[in-house]
C-alpha cells in the first residue's frame, strides 16, 4: 500500500511540470526548457542531500545501468517536450500511456517478475479508460505524434531501469545521477549550438520564465522521486496501470 500511496503521488504531481513545459514552449525552444528541468533537478536534488542525506553522497554501484537510465529518460523528455509544444496535451499523453502496457509486457523478461491475468486487465482496462476519458480525436500521424509515442517507449524501460536499480542504489543518488547526466548533456549540446551555424536554440528567459523554469525542475525532483522510492517497494508490473491516474 505504501508503494502504491508514493506512486500515485507522483502522477498527480507530474501534469504540473507538463503544463508548465507546454507553456514554456510558446516562447522558449524544447532543449533549453528541457535543459532546465535538469539543471534545477541537480540544483533541488543536491542542496537537498548536502542539508539532510549528506552520507548518501556515494558513488553508485551500478554507474553503467545509471548512466543508460539518464539518457533513456533525457530522450523520453525532449520527445515529450517537443510533442506538446506541436499537439495538444491530451493526444501526447494518449500516446504516452503506452508505457504500462510496455512495462507489464517486457517485466517478466527483465526483470523476472511474475505477470497475472489480473495486472493485464488492469493496464488494459486502465489504457482503455484514458481512452475514453482524454477522448483525443482523430490522432494525425505527424512527427509530434511519434515523439509522444516515443516518449512512452522510453519511459517504460525507464520504468523497468529504476525498479532494477532500487536493489542497489540509494533513491535519492539515484535521482541525482538522472540530474546531473541530463544536465551535463544538455549543457553541451546547447554549447556545441550556440558556436555552430546552427540556429541559436537559447533564449534569455525573463525572471518569470527563470521562476517557472525552476518549478519544472523542482516538481521533475519531487515526482520522480516518489516513482524511484515507489518502485523500490513493490513490482514494476503491479505499479505500472497506475501511471494512468495522471488523467485525473
Amino acid at each position: 500500500m505504501k508503494a502504491i500511496l508514493i506512486n500515485l503521488s507522483a502522477w498527480m504531481i507530474v501534469p504540473i511540470m507538463d503544463a508548465l513545459a507546454k507553456y514554456l514552449s510558446w516562447s522558449l525552444p524544447v532543449l533549453q526548457i528541457t535543459w532546465g528541468r535538469y539543471f534545477f533537478t541537480v540544483v533541488f536534488t543536491l542542496s537537498f542531500m548536502l542539508i539532510f542525506f549528506r552520507k548518501n553522497l556515494v558513488w553508485s554501484k551500478n554507474p553503467k545501468l545509471q548512466l543508460i537510465r539518464g539518457i533513456i529518460l533525457l530522450s523520453a523528455n525532449i520527445l515529450f517536450f517537443y510533442s506538446i509544444s506541436v499537439i495538444s496535451l491530451a493526444k501526447a499523453l494518449t500516446l504516452a500511456f503506452i508505457h504500462p502496457l510496455i512495462v507489464t509486457a517486457l517485466s517478466p523478461v527483465f526483470l523476472n517478475e511474475k505477470v497475472g491475468i489480473k495486472r493485464w486487465i488492469a493496464v488494459l482496462m486502465g489504457f482503455i479508460g484514458a481512452l475514453i476519458v482524454i477522448r483525443p480525436g482523430f490522432l494525425e500521424f505527424n512527427l509530434a505524434s511519434l515523439a509522444a509515442f516515443g516518449t512512452g517507449v522510453f519511459y517504460g524501460f525507464y520504468l523497468m531501469i529504476t525498479r532494477k536499480l532500487s536493489d542497489t542504489d540509494n533513491p535519492l543518488l539515484t535521482l541525482l545521477f538522472t540530474g546531473v547526466v541530463g544536465a551535463i548533456i544538455m549543457t553541451s549540446v546547447i554549447t556545441i549550438f550556440e558556436f555552430s551555424p546552427m540556429p541559436v536554440i537559447w533564449v534569455p528567459p525573463t525572471p518569470n520564465q527563470w521562476l517557472m523554469l525552476a518549478c519544472i525542475g523542482l516538481v521533475a525532483s519531487v515526482a520522480h522521486g516518489f516513482i524511484i522510492v515507489s518502485y523500490k517497494y513493490a513490482d514494476a508490473s503491479k505499479l505500472a496501470p497506475l501511471g494512468y491516474s495522471e488523467i485525473i
